[in-house]
């Protein structure tokens, strides 16, 4: 039995050693991803302000993968063909009985002319050090930021999270006087981040917004980046010396270059509540990957619904479960949809932090709580802290 996990953060670093672990010598796993290292994408937002180096929460992929049974392949996989069962990579063809597709996404920055050009992303390490180093220069002539999400965006929780670090390096640096401050959002009122909001959230961020004297737009999207400034959908334009700017998310080539897949517009799969896929048995999609759907009402500028690591692991997790399910011959799979996997998240304030849980990511929920915590940012050191220490020892069975 050959199992083949292609892309290897959360949600395939996750199913493949699971995998291993539940089936052991019942499987080979083989996991392929172009990159070495598995990086911590959530500590991303500190790495512009110094307090984190890439290198500090990146883990080495083949060390623990080969450790726990599981081959990995540094390549880069091109497309599948799901009728002959091989996906074709840059070292060649790779046959398989079970496919995971856990790739992540890539990131749409032509959704508005100029974005590629004069914004920064911090999404990435090379985004992440281009906004350290435009920020160094930025310290010599310091003028108005504008920081936000685009139209179609599902990624809020980031932006939002360097906005209020991005407050708090400019007080550091003796230059907040000197800044006007923007936040712009397609959201369509502050704290929804595509989860439709949580009690005394938009409440709790206009006082943050209040006390860190930051102006903001809510509802609109983003015409056109220029050296100069940002143009909103509403014509309003804003003149910045610092952009940065959380772009949409897509599927990657590897799916919109495999046509059987059948991915929909925005290059994600969509799939059953066991993320089976819905035409072929033995492919399974985890992680961002997953094409979801809103659960709420639209407004009049498009925006998406979060994306992050918790779901992507979890869905990780289910992925394994029903692969070892179906190949022990069992017919009822696990199955918990996008927005039935509660909500554990927590959003760092700049040394401030809001953590936020709810027994579902979408509604209705029963349980729903924003707790701000204004002394410390500990919950989420301690959190990185935890994933780093559980990828570095490949304990995918933990939480």
């Amino acid at each position: 039995m050959k199992i083949l996990v292609i892309g290897g953060n959360f949600a395939g670093f996750t199913a493949a050693i699971l995998l291993k672990n539940k089936l052991k010598d019942k499987a080979a796993i083989t996991l392929v991803d172009r990159n070495e290292k598995f990086l911590f994408i959530p500590s991303l937002i500190w790495v512009p302000f110094k307090r984190r180096e890439v290198s500090e929460i990146s883990v080495d992929r083949r060390s623990v993968l080969e450790k726990k049974g599981v081959q990995f392949i540094q390549t880069v996989a091109l497309r599948v063909d799901p009728d002959e069962k091989i996906v074709y990579t840059e070292k060649g063809e790779m046959p398989y009985d079970e496919l995971v597709i856990a790739t992540g996404p890539k990131v749409n920055f032509d959704v508005a002319p100029g974005i590629r050009e004069f914004a920064t992303y911090i999404g990435t390490p090379a985004g992440a050090m281009d906004a350290r180093a435009k920020l160094e220069e930025f310290k010599k002539e310091p003028g108005a930021i504008v920081i936000g999400a685009t139209q179609d965006a599902g990624c809020m929780g980031a932006a939002y999270e360097f906005l209020f670090n991005m407050e708090k390096w400019l007080r550091e640096q003796n230059i907040r006087k000197k800044v006007d401050l923007y936040w712009v959002t397609p959201e369509t009122y502050l704290g929804h981040f595509g989860i439709d909001g949580m009690p005394l959230g938009e409440s709790m961020l206009k006082g943050f917004m209040k006390m860190f004297h930051i102006h903001y737009r809510t509802n609109v999207g983003i015409k056109e980046v220029t050296k100069e400034g940002v143009m909103l959908s509403t014509g309003e334009f804003i003149e910045s010396k610092f952009k940065m700017l959380m772009p949409p998310f897509r599927g990657v080539d590897f799916i919109t270059n495999s046509p059987k897949l059948e991915a929909m517009p925005n290059g994600f799969v969509d799939v059953l509540p066991s993320y089976r896929h819905r035409k072929y048995p033995n492919v399974w999609v985890a992680g961002l990957a997953v094409q979801v759907a809103p659960s709420f009402e639209k407004g009049a500028v498009p925006f998406g619904v979060p994306k992050t690591g918790y779901p992507s692991d979890e869905t990780g997790k289910i992925v394994a479960e029903n692969i070892v399910r179906t190949i022990n011959g069992e017919t009822q799979l696990k199955e918990k949809t996008w927005g039935e996997i509660p909500g554990v998240c927590i959003m760092d304030a700049g040394k401030k932090e809001v953590i936020i849980l709810s027994n579902h990511l979408f509604k209705p929920r029963s349980i729903a709580i924003m707790l701000p915590n204004i002394i410390w940012d500990f919950g989420k050191i301690l959190l990185e802290k935890y994933f780093l220490w559980k990828l570095r020892n490949g304990y995918a069975q933990l939480p």
